[in-house]
């Protein structure tokens, strides 16, 4: 959203003072309202997970699933500030995410937190890799005890946490959800933004 912010801004700095910049911020929310780019979209399945956080107002979402044993598996996510090359023709979400894995047993007390990036692997298909992973003290907790161990273990070892992950329910049936919740957020946000800006402009001109 960042980006498509510059970018009208820019544009309607350069005439604001022939009275167009509201002329423009009422064609980029037609534009927006007139070409809902997510309808069509793999929108993913929550499988065991909850939806346990996603204020409007806030680009992340919390996702939680409990299991009989009293293991627990919480998933923070927001997207990625950078987004993905426009010219790729396979993919329907402008930007990856990030995403925060933290796995927690009753019998302890220690959390097993993995950081991972979600990505989308073609139209309808999606992927996550494990960047690093930590210790924490306790759920509550944001300092690791120790560094992350993931990048020093072997590659075979790396594709059995994968498969962990897997069999915890971050499935790419969750991987298409976060991508698609969470760029589908975005876009809201930013026609939310247009308008309350339209507004805000059109009040002006008329004192």
């Amino acid at each position: 959203m960042r980006n498509k912010v510059n970018s009208l801004l820019k544009r309607g700095l350069k005439v604001v003072g022939d009275g167009m910049l509201l002329n423009i911020i009422q064609s980029e929310l037609r534009h927006e309202i007139s070409n809902p780019r997510f309808l069509v979209v793999e929108t993913g399945k929550l499988g065991g997970f909850e939806l346990d956080w996603d204020s409007p107002g806030n680009r992340d979402v919390v996702l939680r699933r409990r299991f009989d044993s009293g293991e627990e598996v919480v998933v923070s996510a927001l997207l990625q500030q950078e987004p993905i090359d426009d010219d790729a023709d396979d993919i329907a979400f402008p930007r990856g995410a990030v995403a925060k894995v933290c796995i927690s047993k009753p019998s302890l007390r220690s959390v097993l937190q993995f950081d991972c990036r979600v990505l989308e692997t073609g139209r309808g298909s999606s992927d996550f890799e494990i960047e690093r992973a930590f210790y924490l003290r306790s759920l509550c907790s944001s300092s690791p005890n120790g560094g992350d161990f993931f990048s020093t273990l072997d590659p075979r070892l790396q594709d059995a946490l994968k498969q962990y992950l897997t069999s915890k329910g971050i499935s790419e049936g969750l991987t298409n959800y976060i991508l698609c919740h969470l760029n589908k957020k975005e876009q809201e946000q930013y026609v939310n933004w247009l308008r309350k800006l339209e507004s805000t402009v059109s009040h002006s001109l008329k004192q």
